[in-house]
């Protein structure tokens, strides 16, 4: 009894773990044919000139394409750095230097991004490693909400954009820091914090914790492996997913909605929902609109766009389960939307 009892788990988990990892092969390969599909079109419809598919269909098509382009090469860093993060740093790296109480830690852990400057496709990888390493799940929340406002490239672009004028950029950078304190803070209050996260990712947790035999180099590329198989289905849906939803609803619509204090902060909202940009250069895509829309609606679009949107969701499904999710979207939209709004008070 004795002898059998703890190895049944590691079995279990062992199992499992083998299923989702074919399951995510399976979703891989299906992404990177319908990717190859998607290139291809674009590439002879470039060479044959316009008229080969319908406009609607050749726009899904490019901008599709351009979401993935934009963000594979942040998942890939991100991928690396929380490799690097699981498997050559000490296990007592950040447990050295992080303060114990647990709201100066979590605002702490907010500005990790300044030195770990990925965007939020890159971050949720990573927040999957610090995880794995040793943080709580309210604790990579956390991190994973602030790190793509509070990094310094995507502070340079603001700046560069906005500069200091009508507060743009103070209201990102405190917005940034304040939403992912609270959301850190609410969800510490979770009295079985591992239970936000999904199934397959929470045995996978379980699987680390157990410990392996296999040398760095092996776990690393393992690891790899493992994480390009889960992040790269999520994204191709993401950005077909935020393709369509372009195609379908007229930019239009919302640049009508720009002068009023209300609807155009929830236009710029939807708009950043639905463009899914990397955090990295989204002030210059929306730079144009400052022209047409009210200072706090482009705060809101600052704000709200790095943390949720039609890609970042689907990247996140694969960590948090779908309730938790629903539950941050309320928090950062109901938020994103009061820093717009006192930003049109004050400007």
């Amino acid at each position: 009894m004795s002898t059998t009892a703890p190895e049944r788990p590691t079995t279990d988990h062992a199992g499992h773990e083998h299923g989702v990892r074919r399951s995510s092969r399976g979703l891989l390969v299906a992404g990177g044919v319908v990717l190859v599909l998607l290139v291809g079109l674009r590439v002879v419809t470039a060479g044959v000139g316009p008229g080969l598919l319908p406009p609607s269909l050749q726009d899904f098509v490019t901008l599709t394409i351009s979401v993935i382009v934009e963000s594979m090469p942040f998942v890939l860093l991100g991928i690396v750095l929380s490799i690097v993060v699981q498997v050559w740093l000490p296990q007592a790296f950040f447990e050295s230097w992080l303060p114990r109480q647990p709201l100066l830690r979590r605002a702490v852990i907010s500005f990790l991004g300044m030195f770990l400057p990925v965007c939020e496709c890159g971050n949720v990888p990573l927040a999957r490693g610090l995880v794995l390493k040793g943080f709580t799940v309210p604790e990579s929340m956390t991190f994973l909400i602030a790190a793509p406002i509070l990094n310094p490239i995507t502070i340079l672009t603001t700046h560069a954009a906005f500069g200091w004028d009508s507060g743009i950029l103070v209201a990102r950078l405190v917005g940034g820091f304040a939403i992912a304190n609270l959301i850190g803070w609410l969800f510490s209050r979770h009295p079985r914090p591992d239970e936000l996260l999904t199934g397959s990712f929470a045995a996978a947790c379980a699987v680390a914790d157990h410990g392996h035999a296999t040398g760095r180099r092996v776990e690393s590329v393992d690891l790899f492996r493992r994480e390009m198989a889960t992040m790269m289905p999520a994204l191709f849906i993401g950005a077909a997913i935020a393709g369509a939803v372009q195609t379908i609803v007229p930019r239009s619509v919302l640049v009508a909605l720009g002068s009023n204090p209300v609807w155009s902060v929830l236009a710029m909202m939807v708009l950043a929902f639905v463009i899914s940009l990397c955090s990295n250069v989204d002030a210059f895509f929306v730079l144009p609109f400052a022209s047409t829309f009210l200072p706090g609606s482009i705060a809101a679009f600052l704000v709200f766009g790095p943390i949720i949107d039609v890609k970042m969701l689907a990247l996140l499904r694969t960590t948090y389960r779908p309730r938790v999710l629903a539950q941050i979207t309320l928090v950062v939209a109901l938020t994103s939307a009061a820093i717009g709004l006192v930003v049109n008070f004050l400007a």
